[in-house]
């Protein structure tokens, strides 16, 4: 148990580095220094816009639905309701479908065979790569390529075409190889968004509250794998501050969910008799169908828990999370990242680097079941805060 001394100098630590963090509030006006953000068309035609993911992920969804709305809030597309449009599984092909055939815009066209996902699937990916990289080089089709995701950031950021293309939702692009470094893109036509100290954020904050001295961590041994779950950082925390890392390797980026799913469930009942604490990283085998069972088997094990993702997993039973406060701020920025390039800008050009504004959020019912005390200092500085585990 925590005593109450700990937990002020917790609350400190947190102030301490939610000031450190570099917080664009208003992201669309700091990028338009030197280039407009205008609705503009290109020589008389709409602007052609191409989509391309390794495969289905929430966050992919929540990315191109900010976006989105940051491109209506800007005027490059009639302001509409997305609600109606939303599913379960959060697909980011019905929103691709409804942008091309009801979205309403004198400026952009959202190509209707456009739209490409790999499903996590190899062959598909490098059938999808050589097919969009042929339609890039004749440099006629299209003016500019939303890339999703790891797999699509690293097939489309190379010196084999030259149209701008725009990553987004990257655990860490620098660390990934798709982007030379934080401030330069190191490729004339591609813009890859990046926030490089959110992890180690996450991690320092864990650890101020929790003291633990081996941190148990799940995730695939390949590059994406190391990306996803930000290992490098963990391992530089680690050695920075004096922790153990114990690591158990999953599949992840396949196409069968539930193997992914079995391999961590595995890890977690592994790692929980061997560790203090978990942090639990982004990958394909944690998801909503097995954030129930790897949550049992932490709390069983009474294991505090660290999501990487944020905090949906912390409403579904993980103990702690720094997450995001939404996707729009985030939307805003990429949207006027857009917005600059059809306006002239080169994409290398423009800035890179933008923070979010870290939001707190705990779950109290895992708190109780794991054992773990919360002073009023700690849960004043939580901005969400969960009193049950709800499971979908």
């Amino acid at each position: 148990m925590l005593g109450k001394k700990r937990f002020k100098l917790v609350a400190a630590a947190i102030v301490w580095l939610f000031a450190a963090s570099a917080v664009a509030a208003e992201p669309h006006s700091k990028v338009t220094e030197h280039f407009g953000t205008a609705p503009v068309l290109n020589n008389g035609e709409k602007w052609r816009i191409m989509f391309y993911e390794g495969g289905p992920h929430s966050n992919y969804y929540h990315y191109l639905e900010a976006t989105t709305l940051g491109l209506m809030k800007l005027g490059w597309i009639e302001k509409a309701d997305l609600d109606k449009i939303q599913s379960k599984n959060k697909d980011t092909r019905r929103l691709w479908n409804w942008l091309v055939r009801e979205a309403r815009s004198d400026y952009l066209e959202f190509v209707e065979d456009g739209y490409y996902s790999a499903n996590w699937d190899d062959k598909l990916r490098q059938e999808n790569r050589a097919q969009i990289i042929e339609i890039l080089r004749r440099g006629t089709d299209v003016d500019l390529v939303i890339a999703m995701g790891t797999w699509a950031g690293l097939d489309l950021a190379n010196d084999e075409h030259s149209i701008p293309t725009v990553v987004m939702s990257t655990s860490d692009p620098v660390e990934s190889g798709i982007i030379k470094s934080a401030e330069d893109s190191g490729y004339d036509h591609v813009h890859a968004r990046v926030d490089p100290y959110r992890y180690e954020r996450q991690l320092r904050i864990f650890h101020d509250i929790i003291k633990y001295k081996k941190l148990g961590i799940a995730f695939e041994d390949s590059i994406y794998g190391r990306s996803y779950s930000a290992i490098d950082t963990v391992e530089k925390v680690a050695a920075d501050i004096g922790f153990e890392v114990i690591k158990c390797y999953t599949k992840s980026d396949i196409s069968d969910t539930s193997i992914a799913s079995q391999s961590v469930i595995e890890c977690f009942e592994k790692l929980s008799k061997q560790v203090d604490a978990i942090y639990v990283t982004q990958q394909g085998g944690v998801n909503p169908e097995s954030i129930p069972r790897l949550v049992q088997i932490a709390n069983s094990n009474r294991i505090p828990t660290f999501s990487q993702l944020g905090s949906k997993e912390v409403q579904q039973g993980v103990l702690f999370s720094i997450s995001r406060p939404g996707f729009k701020p985030a939307g805003l920025f990429l949207s006027a990242t857009i917005a600059q390039i059809l306006n002239g800008a080169q994409p290398r050009q423009l800035k890179q680097l933008f923070e979010e504004s870290p939001s707190i959020a705990i779950n109290l019912k895992t708190a109780e079941i794991v054992g773990l005390y919360l002073y009023a200092d700690i849960l004043a500085a939580a901005d969400t805060i969960y009193r049950d585990i709800k499971n979908p």
